[in-house]
């Protein structure tokens, strides 16, 4: 059998149903390559490796769960990639999709590799702590709207599909968890150039509760900030705006 590790955050889904809502969410899409996630004790896996016709791969960092997933699972032999999710480098050549019961306390990091593969990555499934859930699909003028909602959305659409309670894991987490799906835009937004778009929205954000004019003034110059827009605060803003304002800064 297994152990499980606190220090990896751990949480093993057991419930058959929110099983088949996640796989449901993933099979809706077509795809030939799909990378697992923090697989753990295999829960999604064991129904992965049966979709027909694609290229599975798995990415687990704990030695301990990839002996016990390749002794239960021979066709998982070559399908590990054993490594911290957020230090490897692309498992596919091509477009490939994501899913994962993902560790909570590297959830937000795991967002932000994804969007570091967009190009590449045209789907994600996955489960979160409800928060960051929450906080990826929040939309502007709302208190969970932040640096993660802007950063995700720009690059995809995000609906929130359904909440997972706590004792549908082993052991069962202290909070409540969220299943929610990125799909890439067709669109891209226009801006100035991805560097500086993060760079504004980190920075309007750093200090949320001023104005836009107080927060940002070190990268606009003076007279652009005599602009309306910069009396409201960067939650009021949306993804849009904050590319428009790219193209103003120094």
């Amino acid at each position: 059998m297994y152990t499980l590790k606190k220090s990896l955050g751990q949480h093993f889904l057991k419930d058959k149903e929110a099983i088949e809502k996640i796989l449901e969410a993933l099979k809706i899409h077509e795809f030939e390559q799909l990378l697992e996630v923090g697989p753990g004790a295999g829960a999604l896996t064991e129904h992965l490796i049966h979709i027909p016709a694609i290229n599975f791969k798995a990415v687990e960092l704990d030695e301990e769960k990839i002996s016990y997933l390749k002794k239960k699972y021979p066709v998982l032999e070559d399908k590990i990639i054993s490594a911290d999710f957020l230090n490897i480098e692309s498992p596919f050549s091509g477009s490939f999709h994501v899913i994962g019961n993902f560790p909570y306390n590297i959830s937000t990091q795991i967002l932000f590799k994804v969007v570091e593969w967009k190009e590449q990555v045209p789907v994600v499934v996955g489960m979160f702590q409800k928060e960051v859930a929450e906080r990826a699909a929040a939309k502007s003028g709302s208190k969970t709207y932040g640096v993660l909602s802007v950063l995700i959305q720009a690059f995809y659409d995000v609906r929130y599909l359904f909440d997972v309670p706590p004792e549908s894991f082993n052991p069962p987490p202290k909070v409540m968890s969220g299943v929610i799906e990125l799909k890439r835009k067709s669109e891209l937004l226009s801006y100035k150039s991805e560097a500086s778009f993060f760079r504004l929205v980190k920075t309007a954000f750093n200090q949320r509760r001023k104005t836009l004019r107080n927060a940002v003034r070190g990268i606009f110059d003076p007279e652009v900030l005599n602009d309306e827009i910069f009396n409201k605060r960067a939650e009021q803003l949306t993804i849009q705006q904050f590319a428009e304002l790219t193209h103003l800064m120094r």
